[in-house]
């Protein structure tokens, strides 16, 4: 899954309960009317086959999170950029889709911008190769382990391509605020994708190969907390809250879909439920 077309199709709160997130105004922040919010990121936030795709080139839903947000809110203007198959570099140039090229989604920004929530990053280090990569269809000790495979003279790959990436997230936060000025501005991470242990066969992924891909987006995640705090920006935490809502658990619960969708969504990538909560998660830390 090396293409930009395959990327378009991954990617690449339980804290919180499962509501929705059509939230009066008076429990929004004192200003929100006022706010003009912009939504840059990758397929993580646009909601790749989430009904209503909004756009079809970028995957995006008007069911995502930046979505309920900007409703919850009640927000004066609104501007949704996100896209499928982001990454870093889409942030400043022509993203090129099926349905054409995108504008640079920093271009989104304008002088006026008062809210914005990044959700960036996977699709740079190609993250959500470790959920194909770590498919098995055969039982151990049938099929292939993967988490032994990323190892580089007692590194780790995935870890070493997260620190690397690090400085370019910081320096984009920055890039947003020079075109943002006024922006309260939010990183966002990424969202607990398999328990301790996994459920294979129900996820084929082995124990021990859902154990690395939990270690391996934690460190990814607190990349993004470290590189938010650096930048003074603010970090909303998915992984916490999507906790036992991941792609293991009943079909009512989850957040994130298994290999297989239950629901109309993309695999490995949140559901219309997940987004509501996720918007939940955006609205707590904003407030």
């Amino acid at each position: 899954m090396t293409s930009r077309l395959a990327r378009t199709l991954r990617g690449a709160a339980t804290l919180l309960a499962v509501t929705a997130v059509a939230l009066t105004t008076s429990s929004a922040p004192a200003a929100a009317s006022g706010e003009v919010y912009v939504a840059l990121g990758d397929s993580a936030a646009s909601g790749p086959l989430i009904p209503t795709q909004t756009h079809i080139g970028c995957a995006r839903s008007n069911h995502n999170y930046a979505g309920y947000t900007a409703d919850a809110l009640g927000v004066a203007e609104f501007r949704d950029v996100t896209c499928s198959g982001a990454d870093t570099g889409d942030m400043y140039q022509p993203q090129s889709t099926r349905t054409g090229d995108v504008a640079p989604q920093l271009d989104a920004l304008t002088a006026d911008t008062t809210l914005v929530t990044l959700h960036i990053g996977a699709n740079d280090i190609d993250l959500l190769d470790l959920a194909t990569d770590c498919l098995n269809l055969l039982p151990d000790p049938f099929g292939d382990p993967c988490a032994d495979d990323y190892g580089d003279n007692g590194t780790d790959t995935w870890r070493t391509a997260t620190d690397q990436l690090r400085p370019g997230i910081e320096q984009l936060i920055t890039d947003v605020r020079a075109r943002a000025p006024q922006a309260r501005v939010f990183l966002v991470g990424y969202a607990t994708y398999l328990p301790d242990g996994g459920c294979y066969p129900r996820v084929p992924v082995y124990g021990d190969d859902a154990d690395y891909i939990r270690g391996t987006l934690t460190y990814f995640n607190d990349m993004l907390r470290a590189a938010a705090t650096a930048q003074q920006a603010g970090y909303v935490d998915l992984q916490t809250p999507s906790e036992g809502h991941d792609a293991c658990a009943s079909s009512s619960q989850r957040w994130v879909e298994p290999y297989i969708p239950g629901s109309v969504a993309t695999p490995f990538h949140p559901n219309r439920n997940g987004m509501e909560n996720f918007a939940q998660a955006v609205l707590t830390t904003i407030a």
